[in-house]
């Protein structure tokens, strides 16, 4: 088993939630709750798998709170 870290957003607009996996080509989706979203997800990483195109081209390190003015 595999753990994967998502980037999980809320488009204002249309409510959904998107996530992708940063470093995985092609692993994003979206859904209408977080938990439809994280399904959604593991689904497309499941496909990604069996094609063998789960491949990481970057490791996602974390992110960083940055102060301007």
């Amino acid at each position: 088993m595999r753990i994967f870290s998502a980037v999980i957003e809320r488009c204002p607009e249309t409510g959904l939630y998107i996530g992708y996996i940063p470093g995985i080509p092609g692993a994003h989706s979206q859904g209408e709750t977080i938990e439809e979203l994280v399904e959604n997800l593991k689904e497309v990483l499941e496909l990604l798998e069996e094609t063998g195109d789960l491949k990481l081209e970057s490791e996602f390190v974390g992110i960083q709170n940055i102060m301007v003015g």
